[in-house]
Parts: structure tokens; sequence; C-alpha cells
């Protein structure tokens, strides 16, 4: 029969049958994301299993979603974004260019990046800042596209997907919260990719559906078997035979079918004894059958095919076969009539167990040798360079002058597309060539610096092997950039650091040749990574020089070093307590237009945000600390986004909200690297401390101390000092007084030694004061306080003013005492220290209540306990509502607190709630985890006396008309 021998074992002529229930529950997933918003699902089952012709059916059957299709393949896991554009750019080329400037309105280039090879021009701009957009962008195309009709992504083969183009899916799932887009995605039960947490991510039962494909059960098999031999009625004995022979795998039972066929087999009960058994094995034993009587030339085109992959130009397959491009075709139609090449099209086998089968006879040592030349041929052959690196890696060790080349190149498109993994991947391979010793140093820089964007343990390793070698000073001073930049995130680095400190001092004190902007620029720059060194690790360096007004003279804010070295003199001024204008006006035009985040500028934003952060301007450094998040979003780079998680922890800690500090410090946590190190974990686990004893969890917080507090530290770092302060704190809390007094003293040592005097930074002397008082020794205290006071005063910081005079009204007696500490009150009110606020407003109630003034105290006091109970400071807030009580006052213990028991975090998200943003909107708009969100709209609720969102809208309008009202008057 014409129609049954049209059909093969590999082929896709074949109906599907049997896949009721998956179709069902696709249509199910479908009908959620029409509904509601984006969801994935999976078609998992091993190969041959029928996932691509139950995907492939099901979208064509359901004419609602427009697909968008990428088939991923073993030799394209290193290409950056090779999935993203296998799905996009067959579109984008189909549009109009008016249409398609629509579709990529807005930062398009970072997009074109990612698709359009053509705009892969231009020196390689930093991979974070090109990561991040380009996960931007790519969403806005997904939302622009899905608005005009619901969208189907469909990846094939997903345990072969590239890194980068996996990371845009978990972002885009992760943030896309009501856009009709539905991922269906394939994989191999047998090759997944259990053990990648993006894989894991993606696939997660939260975001998918899974549908593990089974093999066929006898009705289906017995469709199959109608299906072929068509007019003849066969036996149900002969296709359960069948089912039995195949366990129901519908490729096995193809090939079954077709060999049975081709073997004159009727469907009958009679020829059932001579059905055999198919497996794997079997069946690539077929396909070799057929290649062995083919000639040398089809054997060839096979082998090609199976090295430079589908869908290639008959001329790069005529080059690899070495012959002209009619033998390729005359073979190829050999090929077919096997029923080993698809009928339309460039060739491409009918199935990948086809290309398996023909890998799977050759000897490795034959692999190297295919790949080698696949590498060679489509470099001649002008193919993307990431495809000719890609059998480069296959291949092994493969000389000649144009493998370096290749894989520089294709390194550098890695990162114009934001994938420093895969850069990293060609540049250690070019590392196996025959290179000179200059050239080596340049290739462990190019690798170091692509690494130091996710691995600074490795990036510190390959840039202090390039520093060996590298014998231009322009190349040595970008070396040390990122070097600095990668010892600051890789904490517990065994690098020599005073290696490190003598390299950065060579070139920092080499006399210029010339007036020449570049070496002017050099020795600026290394001028600012030696005072990075002096602060950051000043026991290799030794404290860093005290700065006088005027030294910023000579500079202006024109270029990179300028703003550098004018970050790290405010910076300095701010430890030396200088008056805080002055520190001002530095900072300011130290990040007026701040660029966005490069090794070249760094540690500009370092300081920057040190800076803005002891200087109380919290809402500004809020600002700075978003821009660098959302520019690194959806990177795998942990360790920074640790650090700026850590940073984030630590505002929400000034500020004085208590839950939101310990969610962030968790957040940063979780971001920890493979390897364990965590960027500022002591600074991490002191605000753990501080926010634990701030809510009476005093056991919680000596698990989270005992892990730090250790005799002998050999290290004076900047994080010590402040930790000592916390460790004090929980000392003191435990009844220790003694010791926590010793622990401040030594916080006081470390701060001279690291030139610290200002209040701002490390107010270790109002905290001693109080210990002092409690142990009966006055005179120690009023030494102290004097001394914080006059260096409060000096720096002009409305906090350290306010915590000084606060302590300063504890100690002196009489009218004098309680009018600073009304001062401290008022001071502080003008701050975002609602925490210290607090502690200031306990201590004028009370001294108000010694002097008889109920009333006065029960104003002060309930200031307080709103301040407190909205920072989710439960100790402080117990005390005042003690106070109060004794004070005469009402102290509500049910009930909504209002809106001002709300921390300024949980009113932004419940201000963005109420406006009918998602938490997912509102995670990506504040930039937080999703489970800070739920967080705080959980404490907001508690705090509003309601039960949910749609309460909220209406809370919120009521709290904001009676936020200028006052408290019932007390009785």
């Amino acid at each position: 029969m014409t129609l049954a021998h049209s059909r093969d074992a590999c082929g896709d002529d074949w109906p599907l049958v049997g896949r009721e229930r998956e179709l069902a529950a696709m249509d199910a997933v479908a009908a959620d994301v029409l509904a509601g918003g984006p969801r994935v699902v999976q078609l998992e089952g091993s190969a041959g299993i029928g996932k691509s012709a139950l995907l492939s059916t099901w979208w064509a059957r359901n004419e609602q979603f427009r697909v968008l299709r990428a088939r991923c393949h073993p030799l394209e896991r290193e290409f950056a974004f090779g999935a993203v554009r296998q799905l996009f750019k067959p579109l984008l080329a189909a549009v109009s260019d008016t249409d398609r400037a629509r579709l990529l309105e807005g930062s398009a280039a970072a997009t074109l990046r990612a698709l359009d090879d053509d705009a892969v021009t231009g020196p390689p701009p930093e991979a974070a800042n090109v990561t991040a957009a380009t996960l931007r962008e790519l969403d806005a195309l997904v939302s622009r596209l899905s608005r005009r009709q619901p969208l189907l992504l469909a990846v094939d083969a997903l345990q072969w997907i590239d890194q980068p183009s996996l990371r845009w899916l978990v972002h885009f799932v992760g943030r896309a919260d009501s856009l009709p887009v539905l991922i269906a995605v394939t994989t191999r039960s047998t090759e997944g990719r259990r053990l990648d947490p993006l894989f894991a991510e993606l696939v997660r039962p939260a975001n998918c559906h899974t549908l593990v494909v089974e093999p066929l059960d006898v009705d289906g098999v017995g469709q199959l078997v109608r299906t072929l031999w068509g007019e003849e009625e066969p036996d149900e004995a002969f296709w359960a035979a069948c089912h039995a022979a195949t366990g129901g795998h519908p490729l096995f039972v193809r090939a079954l079918l077709h060999q049975a066929q081709r073997s004159g087999v009727k469907p009958t009960t009679e020829f059932r004894d001579r059905i055999p058994t198919v497996t794997l094995s079997t069946l690539g034993g077929e396909i070799s059958h057929r290649l062995c009587q083919a000639s040398d030339e089809v054997v060839a085109l096979a082998r090609a095919l199976a090295f430079l992959g589908d869908r290639k130009p008959p001329e790069l397959l005529a080059a690899y076969c070495g012959t002209g491009r009619a033998v390729v075709q005359s073979a190829a139609e050999e090929l077919r009539s096997l029923g080993l090449l698809r009928a339309d099209g460039n060739p491409r086998f009918t199935h990948p167990v086809v290309r398996d089968t023909v890998l799977a006879t050759l000897s490795p040592e034959e692999l190297g040798v295919g790949h080698a030349r696949a590498a060679q041929v489509s470099c001649l052959s002008g193919r993307p360079d990431e495809e000719v690196a890609a059998h480069l890696l296959a291949a092994g060790p493969v000389h000649g002058s144009w493998v370096l080349p290749a894989l520089r190149r294709a390194a550098t498109e890695a990162l114009r597309r934001g994938a420093p993994e895969t850069a990293v991947t060609y540049l250690r391979s070019a590392l196996h060539q025959p290179l000179e010793e200059s050239e080596r140093a340049r290739v462990l820089l190019e690798l170091g610096t692509a690494a130091s964007h996710y691995d600074a343990a490795l990036a510190i390793s390959c840039v202090t092997g390039a520093l060996e070698g590298l014998t231009d000073e322009a190349a040595r001073s970008d070396a040390l950039g990122v070097l600095a930049y990668s010892l600051l995130l890789s904490r517990g680095s065994r690098t020599d650091l005073s290696s490190v400190d003598r390299k950065i001092a060579a070139l920092s004190e080499r006399p210029t040749t010339g007036p020449g902007a570049a070496d002017r620029e050099l020795a600026l720059r290394m001028r600012a990574l030696r005072s990075w060194m002096e602060f950051e690790r000043p026991s290799v360096t030794g404290p860093a020089p005290a700065p006088s007004r005027g030294a910023d003279d000579d500079l202006a804010d024109r270029t990179a070093g300028e703003r550098q070295l004018l970050a790290i003199r405010a910076f300095h001024a701010l430890r030396a307590a200088l008056p805080a204008p002055y520190v001002a006006a530095l900072i300011e035009r130290a990040s007026v237009n701040l660029p966005a985040f490069s090794h070249d500028l760094f540690p500009l934003h370092y300081f920057v945000a040190q800076t803005l952060l002891y200087l109380d301007e919290l809402d500004t450094a809020d600002r700075l600390n978003r821009h660098l998040t959302r520019e690194i979003s959806g990177r795998g780079m942990e360790l920074l986004v640790s650090s700026l998680t850590v940073y984030r922890a630590v505002l929400a800690l000034r500020r004085g909200n208590i839950a939101e500090a310990l969610g962030a410090a968790q957040d940063a946590a979780d971001h920890a690297s493979p390897a364990g190190r965590l960027p500022y974990a002591l600074t991490v686990d002191t605000i753990r401390i501080d926010a634990l004893l701030a809510q009476g969890r005093v056991e919680a917080a000596e698990k989270v101390a005992v892990t730090h507090a250790v005799a002998g530290q050999t290290e004076v770092a900047w994080e010590r000092p402040r930790f000592l302060m916390s460790l004090a704190a929980l000392r003191i809390a435990q009844g220790e007084l003694r010791a926590g007094l010793s622990l401040l003293r030594e916080c006081g040592h470390h701060c001279e030694a690291l030139g610290t005097v200002s209040p701002a930074m490390s107010p270790w002397r109002s905290r001693a004061v109080a210990v002092h008082l409690a142990l009966g020794d006055t005179g120690a205290a009023r030494a102290l306080v004097e001394q914080e006071l006059d260096l409060a005063r000096r720096c002009r910081i409305p906090r350290a003013l306010g915590v000084a005079l606060r302590a300063a009204g504890t100690v002196t007696e009489g009218r004098r005492g309680l009018d600073m500490l009304a001062e401290a009150v008022t001071v502080l009110r003008t701050t975002p220290a609602r925490l210290e606020l607090a502690r200031a407003c306990h201590d004028f109630g009370v001294a108000l209540l010694r002097r008889d003034d109920k009333r006065g105290a029960r104003g002060a006091l309930r200031d307080g306990l709103d301040l407190a109970a909205g920072c989710g400071a439960t100790v402080l807030a117990a005390r005042l509502e003690e106070r109060l009580h004794l004070a005469g006052g009402r102290v509500a213990r049910s009930g909504s607190q209002g809106i001002r028991g709300l921390t300024a975090g949980e009113e932004r998200v419940c201000t963005l709630a109420a406006q009918g943003y998602s938490n997912k909107q509102i995670a990506e708009l504040l930039v937080v985890s999703l489970r800070t969100v739920e967080t705080h709209l959980t404490g907001a609720y508690r705090k509003l006396g309601i039960t949910g969102r749609p309460h909220l809208a209406a809370a919120m309008a009521h709290a904001d008309r009676c936020r200028g009202g006052s408290e019932p008057a007390d009785s």
C-alpha cells in the first residue's frame, strides 16, 4: 500500500493517538492563562515518547495563541540567548519596520543585542548592565506581543537550553503577573538538569504544571496499527502483541510496525508470533543497518548533519564533506529514501534518535576529529563565532592560528549579550592554546573580568595570574580594578593582600610621563583603589590619613578618577566628624548623574552608598540601591545581589523597621554563594542581633552571635566595631553589664585604629554611658557623653546629635537634663531614625514623670509607643506601655494601630496594593523579594485592623483622612 509505505519509523507522518488526557490538561492550563496570567507547562518523558508531537498537535488546534517556538540542541547550550533568538527572531524578521519599531520601543538596543547578530557591534558594555537591560526589554517585548494576542512560547528539549535563555524564562515567570502567556516546554526524563537551580525554579510546582507523557495503552497502539494498514481490519490480538513487544512506546511502536509491514507481516493473529521486540538499541540497529547499505557520500552527509546540526545550508554541508553541492543534494535524496531525513526544507534528521545513532557509531577520537573539522569549516564559511566555539569545546584541544581569535570573539559576543558564564567557558578553552606569556595574561584578564560578575573567587585567581604577565600599565590598572572589586565580594579570600596593595601602590606612585589625561586618570584611579584598600583592609595598609578641609580643591568632577576621589574624601571627612554640609557637598559633586556600575568606576558607588547611609540621606541611598539592584536584576551575580540586599537591610534598620531589616538580612543569606561565603556576613548578623534584641528574642540573638564572637580576631576590619556594639547590647540584655562595657571599649579601640571618630558611624560612647550609670560610675559617664556631644555638634548630623543629647540628658540632672532630652526629641523628629526617636520619647517621658508632669509624660510616652509599635520594637513598646500606665494613660491592647503604626516599607507596599498592583508587581517596583511584600502586607493588615486586601483601599483612604487628627484626650 502506498499510504503505508509513506510512513516511516522516525517520521512525523503519524497521527497523535491516546493523548486525550494530556490534551485536556493542556487546555485547562491554557484556560488559566487566558483568565489570569502566565503559566508554565512541562511535558516530560523519554526520547521518542511523543512530547513534541503532542505539543505541536495541541497548538495546531488552538488558534487563540500566537505560537513562538524554539528547539534546543546539545551543541547550542553555550549560545548566549540562543533559545530566545529562536523564539523571537523569525517574528521580528516577518513584521514591517514600523511594527518592529513599536515592538522594540524604549531601550531596544538591549533586546537587539540578544536577538540580532548584526546589532553586536562596538566595545562590550558591562555585562551586568547588558543582561539586566536585556531581561527587562525581553519582558517588555513579550508584554507588547501578548497584549495583541495571547502568546505561547514553546521550547523543545529544555534540558539543552542555554543558561541566559533559561534565566530570562525564570525572570519573566517571576515578574509577569497578569500577562496571557503560556510557556510550554518538553524535557527528557533521563537528561534533565535537576541540579540546576534555574531549571528547578522554572518547573517548580508553584509555577509549572508537569505532565509526564506515558507510553500508549493497548487501544492507542491499536489506533496506530489501523492507521498503517488502512482498509485491512487488524486483529486485537495482533496489536496487543505489538504493545507487549514495545511497552507502548510510540517511537518503538512505529519502528516495529514499519519493519513488520516491510517484512510482509499482516495484522492478524497468525502473524503475532513474528513480531520482534523493539527497544532503543534495536531501533538504533535498524538505523545503522540502513546507513550501512548507503554510499560513502550518504554516510559522509549523515555525519556532517550529526556534527553541524539541523537546518544548515547545503554549502556548509558540502564544505564539510569535501564535495560539491550537487553531490550533497543527491546524498540527501538517498537519505530521505532511507527514511532518515525529513522531506521539507534544508536537510535535517527525522528524529534526534537518528543523530544519536550516527554519533554512537564513532570512537571518541573520531568524535573529536569531526568536531574539529566542523569548527574549522564553520569558521572559514563565516558562520557565527559561537557555532565555531561550540565545536571547539566539543572537540577538545584544537590548534591553529584561527582558534584563539574565534574563541575570544565568541566570548566578547557573549558578554555583549550579558552571558558572562558563557564567556568564561570560551575563555577557559582559549587558555589551552599555545600562548605567549603576554597573550596568556590578557586572556586571563578577560576571563577574570567575565568571572567577576558571578564568581569572585575565580576572578581573583585569574586576575592575580594575569598581573604576573601584564606589562601595559593601562591593562594592569584594569586588572587591579577587577581584583579590588572581586576582593570586596569575596570574604575569606586567601589572596596575599599585602602583595595586591604593593601593586596598587606601585602604579599609584608612578610618576606620570607627561601631561596626558590618560596618565593622570590612571594615577587617580590607583589612588582611589589604595584608599579603598586602606578602609576595607586596614590591617594590610594601615589607617587612612586624616582628611583636612580644602584638600579637595585640586579636584574637579569631570572624570571618573576625580569623582572617585571626591567620594572617598567625602567618606573620610565623614569618619573624621567634619561638618555634614561639607561632606554632603563633596558627595553631591561625586554622584551627580551617577553613571551605571562598572569596574572602571569602582569604588565610586561603594563610597557614595556608605556616605549617604551615615549622612542619614536614606531616601537617596534607597534610590541608589534600587537603581543598582535593577541593573543586575535577573543576573547570576549572587555575591553582588547579596551585597545590595545587605545594604537594604542596613537601610531598614537605620529607619527602625525591625521586621523589614530581618527579612532583608534573611534574603541576603539566601543569596549566599555555593561556596558558602557571604559578603558582609558579619554585618548581616549584626543586623539580626539588633533586630532580634528589639523583639526581645535574646536566645535567638545569642545563637547568631556565637558564630562570630571569637576572641583574637587577627584582622581589624570596618565591620568589627559595629558588631562589637551589637554584641555588647546582647551581653547587657543578658545582665552581663561589665562584659558589655568591655566590648564597647574594645569597639572604641577598633574605631581609633581605623581613624573613625564620628558618632554618626559608631556611637559607642553613648551606649557605654548607660552602662556606666547602671554601674554607678557617673564620672566616667559624663566624660564619655561630653566627648560624644562635642563630636556630634562638630559633625552636624541630626541623628548623631539627637542620640548624644539623649545620653547627655540621662546623665545631667535637673532642668538642664530635661531640656537636653526635649532637644533630643525635637532633633530626632527631623530624621528618619524612628526607633531612636521612640527611645528619646521614652527617656523624655520618664524624666517628665519624675517631675510629676503626668500630662506631658503621657504625650511623650504615647508618641514613643506609637513609634516603637510601628517599628516592631516589642521590648521598647512594652517599657513604654508600662510607663504610660504609670502616667495614667490608656493603653490600647487590641484593635488597630492605624496608619501611624505602619513602617515606611509597609506603607509603601500598602499604597501600591491599594492602587491595584499585584504582589509580584509591587516586588518588581520596589525591588524587594515577594516574601518581603507578603510580610509587609500581613503586618499592615494586623495594624490596620482589616482581614485582607479587599478592605485595604478603604483603610488607607480613612488613614489618610485621619493622618492629621489627634488622639483622644486622656480621661
